[in-house]
């Protein structure tokens, strides 16, 4: 194991399968359902002193569930539920000290599909404070750390859940992304992180009352067939009539994209020689691979950032004047994070420029989506730069310094969130320093198919490092063509 580098995986019940495999194993008798979550919750014993990605350990009633484990998909398969999302039984505290939390009635709409497909939680997962930042780190506790290297951030909002499934505690775990928060993490952690169309899942009361729905459910996996079966389970239970069905995607398709690759940022933030060159490498895969890859830019404003990040101020200032309602307690002010307290000044500060900023990122989602008139899947950077170290996006700190880099970081993927798109994370790449470098897959609003079937290609033809074994070089153009001409050869 390398230094710094932590996970548990092992010769137990869990094995080093992914959740679809976990349930084949527990469906053909060969473990227990209970075995499994046993095994779970000792390698989280393990794990999570070190790594803090649990906010609520729940073991006991996660060993008394897989007692009684009724089937389904991923029948017996442990989990862990994101803590701005309501299970049953259990507070939701939203990342925050500020107030506390009693426990809820019921689970929210997502965490009770996942339920139903058979999956166990043993606990909560951690996020920043209301998620709102791209990295799990407070001013008062200890950070969520990578994995892969426990100096770097595991991203956030859902740090907490990529932080455990990487390291092999679950092979699976619920997120939600408003703005990079699926695929961020994923990025930073080595996982499959996919961002579902607006309204493709069923939604919480939360998501449906915002002026623009920006926020979507999902999960993040260590391979393609769990996110694409977590899909299909999902469509099961709730299907939107407006957008094209998903179905059951188990592998790569026959029909060849037009692929469209964006390098540069759709801001002003510079982009790092290792994300420019993980993009090119990627291209140059699909292009071996038969699809038709072009550069393309993306028409959206030089201040969409400026306009995003006065929506979020927005939402935060909600959350605190409705506080009451929305957490069932009074929120402590002098407890609130530095992030969040800025972020609300300076949407008061800047009130009267709401109205055109709406109109102005309605505008983003048109102009956005019609990049999908000429080409099928934009291929993208997730973020600016490789995933910082602790400390680089920290609240504690100037709150105009953390903005600023907040900015210049997470620049790609809130184009997503605003335009209601589709668009899936892929750890195909490593950097010098070995963490995970992700490339990102972006489609026309319900098109995740495309997006899946891409996805499954690209896992067989360049399969992503295991955390638990030697690092490997990114590849150069000359391997690209040969993993493409094993692929093909008869």
């Amino acid at each position: 194991m390398e230094k710094n580098r932590v996970h548990t995986f092992r010769d137990d019940a869990l094995a080093d399968l992914d959740a679809c495999g976990i349930a084949a194993r527990i469906a053909s008798g060969e473990v227990s359902a209970r075995e499994v979550v046993e095994a779970a919750i000792a390698r989280a014993h393990d794990a999570d002193p070190i790594l803090r990605g649990l906010a609520i350990e729940d073991f006991d009633r996660a060993l008394s569930a897989s007692d009684h484990c009724g089937g389904g998909a991923f029948g017996g398969v442990p989990t862990a539920i994101k803590d701005n999302t309501a299970m049953a039984g259990l507070p939701t505290q939203f990342g925050s000290t500020a107030f506390r939390a009693a426990p809820v009635s019921a689970n929210g709409h997502f965490v009770d599909q996942m339920v139903r497909t058979g999956m166990i939680p043993i606990g909560k997962t951690r996020l920043p404070e209301f998620a709102f930042n791209v990295t799990c780190e407070y001013s008062r506790d200890e950070p969520v750390r990578n994995p892969w290297n426990t100096d770097y951030s595991a991203g956030g909002s859902s740090g907490g859940a990529a932080a455990l499934v990487a390291s092999g505690v679950v092979p699976i775990a619920h997120a939600t992304d408003a703005g990079g928060s699926i695929r961020i993490p994923a990025a930073a952690c080595g996982l499959v992180g996919l961002k579902p169309s607006r309204g493709r899942l069923v939604e919480d009361i939360s998501e449906k009352a915002m002026p623009l729905r920006i926020a979507v459910q999902g999960v993040l996996t260590r391979s393609v067939r769990d996110t694409a079966r977590m899909m299909f389970e999902a469509e099961r239970r709730y299907r939107n009539p407006r957008l094209r069905p998903v179905l059951d995607v188990a592998g790569s398709g026959r029909t060849r994209s037009r692929i469209g690759v964006l390098s540069a940022a759709p801001t002003s933030s510079p982009v790092d020689s290792e994300t420019r060159e993980s993009v090119r490498v990627t291209a140059d895969l699909l292009e071996s691979l038969g699809h038709h890859v072009t550069s393309i830019t993306v028409p959206v404003r030089a201040d969409f950032m400026r306009d995003y990040l006065l929506y979020m101020g927005l939402l935060m200032t909600s959350i605190r004047s409705a506080a009451t309602q929305i957490v069932g307690s009074s929120l402590d002010e002098a407890e609130l994070e530095a992030t969040t307290t800025g972020l609300c000044d300076r949407f008061r500060r800047a009130i009267i420029r709401t109205p055109i900023a709406l109109h102005r990122l309605r505008q983003a989602q048109k102009r956005f989506r019609s990049t999908f008139d000429h080409v099928d899947v934009l291929l993208s950077p997730v973020v600016a730069h490789s995933t910082p170290v602790l400390g680089h996006l920290s609240p504690d700190q100037p709150f105009d310094s953390w903005l600023e880099r907040l900015s210049a970081f997470d620049c790609y993927a809130p184009l997503n969130n605003i335009s209601g798109t589709p668009a899936i994370t892929l750890p195909l790449h490593r950097t010098r320093s070995g963490l995970p470098l992700a490339s990102h897959l972006s489609a026309n609003i319900g098109d995740e198919r495309t997006l899946l079937e891409l996805a499954f290609e690209l896992e067989e033809a360049m399969p992503w490092a295991r955390i638990d074994a030697q690092p490997q070089p990114i590849p150069t153009p000359d391997r690209i063509g040969s993993v493409a001409a094993e692929r093909d050869a008869p």
